[in-house]
């Protein structure tokens, strides 16, 4: 991890860590992100762009340095937000657990707090080693109102029940916005204003992204 970004998330309690493509980013991770922050009490989120997802391999996804140079600009106005390249930098696929491990070896003294939709939450099951993803942190799943986890949730609960006390579930309105549906707008030539930061909707005109189905 870069040394700046280390060092300024080093003296807290609690972390939490926002992952995925963000391909873009929009407001409904950054509402889910100060969401968990307030609610729980986080000090700091740490949003990490994944290098290369595992589970999207259906599609391209647009290229690492673009996708993390869309979230440092939609953060940097928030001081408890931190963006690193951990995973991006790191060869082949990059996968959950080998980043909490990481995470947990830097800042043994902090809690961590991964945050994810409830949408991928219900396959935690098939990410590698979930039983030791869990111990490591907890788990926030964000979920738009009025979407039923509950049946996901069993699941996971009923082979794992310890998770039971390691899993807790955060509405966000603004989860009604989705990475798909902006990459469709812009494919198909709608707007996305107010949809996601003004920055990243020049951003992503300018480096005509999302225009094609080949980014």
């Amino acid at each position: 991890m870069e040394a700046n970004v280390r060092e300024s998330i080093a003296g807290g309690l609690k972390l939490g860590i926002m992952g995925g493509t963000f391909d873009p980013i929009h407001y409904g991770h950054l509402v889910a992100a100060e969401t968990a922050r307030v609610e729980l009490g986080l000090d700091h989120v740490l949003f990490i762009p994944t290098g290369i997802p595992p589970h999207k391999t259906d599609r391209l996804i647009t290229e690492a340095n673009l996708r993390f140079e869309m979230v440092e600009m939609s953060i940097r106005s928030n001081q408890n937000f931190k963006v690193s390249r951990m995973e991006i930098e790191r060869n082949g696929p990059t996968y959950t657990i080998d980043t909490l491990r990481i995470l947990k070896d830097m800042f043994p003294n902090q809690e961590l707090y991964f945050i994810t939709g409830t949408d991928a939450l219900k396959e935690l099951l098939t990410w590698r080693e979930p039983e030791e993803i869990i111990r490591l942190s907890r788990i926030v799943g964000a979920s738009r109102p009025g979407y039923d986890s509950h049946s996901e949730l069993g699941k996971i609960f009923q082979k794992f029940p310890f998770m039971k006390d390691r899993i807790s579930r955060l509405e966000v309105p603004a989860l009604a916005i989705s990475s798909t549906d902006i990459r469709a707008r812009v494919q198909n030539q709608k707007s996305i204003r107010y949809l996601l930061p003004d920055e990243v909707r020049l951003f992503i005109k300018k480096n005509n992204l999302y225009q094609t189905n080949k980014n």
